[in-house]
């Protein structure tokens, strides 16, 4: 095929190798290493990267000086043929920094702006300017603009992403408002989403429930077509997503004891004592993973219901409790990936399996493909349980799926992360195919950014911090929505915003706070503490009746050990003497009322 005889419109991502004043073209070089030249025109703009909440920040006048070599930045144009190929005429450019070597979202308080500004949306999409936010009001379906639709479902595990979204932010601000709605999310979910089952002594979740006219109708079974009449693992996993990050913060034995409830109903209802690993349903009525009536889902595994207790709740839960028991867990979940997740044959992860652990390539939508934003997540987790229990695999497969994704799952001509790709290659072919668009979705953006950042914050390849750099370019760049607020789910490879279907929501069975959040907090603490060299203070509001002991752990993720240091510590306001600075704990005096702490914690030199 020969090359496209008609214009069209396309991104660069790239750094300047040299530029003519005179003539106003620029020479660029693609991250993959392709030369492309761009001209300037007279209507070219160009601006700075900017957060939420910022104005726009033109740059235009400013563009002999800013287009020196090795100046990364993005290029959106029109590509016009002729002269034997095409010549690319620069629409608009956009800088990640002032400088060179600058990047704006390094600068320190940057993701703890963007976080506060993703809490104001969706307090104000959900509640108002109510003073306190009722969750009765609560819906999981939010427009653009963050206005409710018509659907009166309120889903668990949504309500349980915005309350991590609203802990994560109190850890980060103190600001007193955002604790007070995730903890009224919390009881909301555990008076109205929560069934205590007292002759098994375990606690699950409902789906959700239908507020239709003012009437309560519980839904016990997913509503969600892949896990239809079914009770899927990670819908309980996700339940404890927020309530564990409240419980972080406040101490609530409550929410320890649900989440530990939670825990035995998936030790005793999904796990396989056969084969090790946890299933990925039960039926409604016996809770039976083997059940008939689970048809394409009968004693299945997948990524969801082996990985992803980790990063939603099992992680935090260990941090703030250290019991070990949270550690075994996580050991023999992450033993099981090392052992059955990689593929020889293939760059990416296989995700689901039979009982037995035999691949299962047949499996609805998925069959043989690979979820970009999974093998992701497993590289950042790998490296979480490495901290915790060090092991030579964990870090080998870590490192192994970050060296060599970028080729496969990276656009490395426009920059971010593929959606959903064949995990082989078909006869003829030099590179995995897309399964069905060349979309980039914001959490998968959030999955390379986190990993890399991690990686390269324990001592990886230099590469992997270009590649953590990358990612933040891009998702800071196109995935911001500078109009209405919040993130876009979804844009086109090219960085423009796809706003179709669901995916044109901010609410959704699939999108609430989490993911842009969870970015937010944790890019925050790798790029100071494991990156940057810099110091985080974070909040706490202990209850009189919090944390066992009255030991209060403060370490924000898993992280390496040695690396971080308590530096000290604030109560109400005055300096506290009683904490360990090498363990990350502070001895709680005992009180009649709340606390508030604030923990500051500092890199260690290496």
């Amino acid at each position: 095929m020969t090359s496209p005889d008609f214009p069209f419109a396309d991104l660069v991502a790239a750094r300047v190798t040299g530029y003519d004043r005179r003539t106003r073209v620029a020479d660029l070089r693609t991250h993959d290493g392709r030369p492309v030249r761009a001209e300037l025109t007279p209507t070219t703009s160009a601006q700075f990267l900017r957060n939420l909440g910022e104005p726009y920040a033109d740059a235009t006048g400013e563009l002999d000086e800013l287009l020196e070599p090795g100046r990364p930045l993005f290029a959106y144009g029109v590509f016009y043929p002729g002269r034997g190929g095409h010549t690319f005429e620069a629409e608009n450019l956009v800088f990640p920094g002032r400088t060179a070597t600058d990047y704006a979202f390094e600068q320190r308080g940057w993701w703890v702006r963007q976080l506060a500004e993703l809490a104001r949306f969706y307090r104000r999409a959900q509640f108002g300017d109510a003073a306190s936010a009722d969750f009765a009001d609560y819906r999981t379906v939010l427009r653009l603009g963050g206005d409710k639709s018509d659907h009166h479902v309120q889903e668990t595990d949504t309500i349980s992403r915005l309350v991590y979204g609203m802990a994560s932010a109190f850890l980060l601000t103190g600001e007193e408002d955002y604790l007070r709605v995730a903890e009224r999310g919390t009881e909301y979910l555990r008076e109205h989403m929560r069934f205590v089952d007292r002759d098994e002594d375990v606690v699950y979740w409902y789906h959700g429930i239908d507020v239709r006219g003012g009437h309560h109708e519980k839904l016990f079974t997913s509503e969600f077509g892949d896990d239809y009449h079914a009770i899927p693992a990670y819908e309980q996993i996700y339940a404890l997503v927020g309530p564990t990050q409240t419980y972080r913060v406040t101490g609530d034995p409550r929410i320890a004891r649900d989440a530990e409830a939670t825990v035995r109903l998936f030790r005793r209802f999904f796990r396989d004592p056969e084969h090790g690993g946890y299933f990925s349903h039960v039926d409604p009525l016996r809770l039976d993973p083997h059940a008939a009536s689970l048809g394409p889902n009968r004693a299945r595994k997948n990524w969801n219901s082996i990985g992803d207790h980790a990063p939603a709740y099992l992680i935090n839960l260990f941090l703030a409790t250290g019991d070990e028991a949270h550690a075994d867990m996580l050991e023999e979940t992450f033993d099981l990936i090392v052992e059955h997740f990689p593929d020889e044959g293939s760059p990416f992860v296989r995700e689901r399996f039979h009982a037995d652990w035999t691949p299962d390539d047949g499996h609805g939508w998925q069959q043989d493909r690979a979820v970009v934003g999974h093998n992701l997540k497993i590289a950042w987790n790998l490296m979480r349980m490495n901290a915790i229990r060090p092991k030579a695999a964990y870090r080998e497969l870590a490192a192994r799926i970050g060296k060599s994704l970028p080729e496969h799952g990276a656009d490395r001509r426009r920059g971010g992360w593929y959606d959903l790709l064949e995990r082989t290659l078909a006869p003829g072919h030099d590179r995995h195919r897309f399964v069905w668009h060349d979309r980039k979705a914001w959490w998968q953006q959030e999955q390379a950014i986190l990993a890399y950042l991690v990686l390269a914050g324990n001592g990886g390849d230099p590469a992997f911090l270009e590649q953590a750099r990358e990612a933040q370019s891009f998702y800071n760049a196109f995935f911001l929505d500078h109009d209405e607020g919040g993130v876009y789910f979804n844009v086109l490879a090219s960085g423009v915003p796809y706003l179709l279907g669901t995916e044109r929501l901010k609410g959704s069975h699939s999108m609430s706070m989490y993911h842009a959040s969870e970015l937010c907090f944790l890019a925050t603490v790798y790029q100071r503490l494991l990156v940057g060299g810099e110091p985080l203070p974070l909040w706490f509001r202990p209850r009189p009746d919090g944390f066992p002991g009255r030991v209060l752990r403060v370490a924000p993720d898993a992280l390496p050990p040695g690396r971080v240091r308590l530096d000290w510590v604030e109560i109400d306001g005055s300096p506290y003497p009683d904490f360990d600075p090498d363990r990350l704990l502070v001895r709680l005096p005992d009180a009649a009322g709340e606390l508030t702490v604030c923990a500051h914690l500092s890199p260690v030199d290496r």
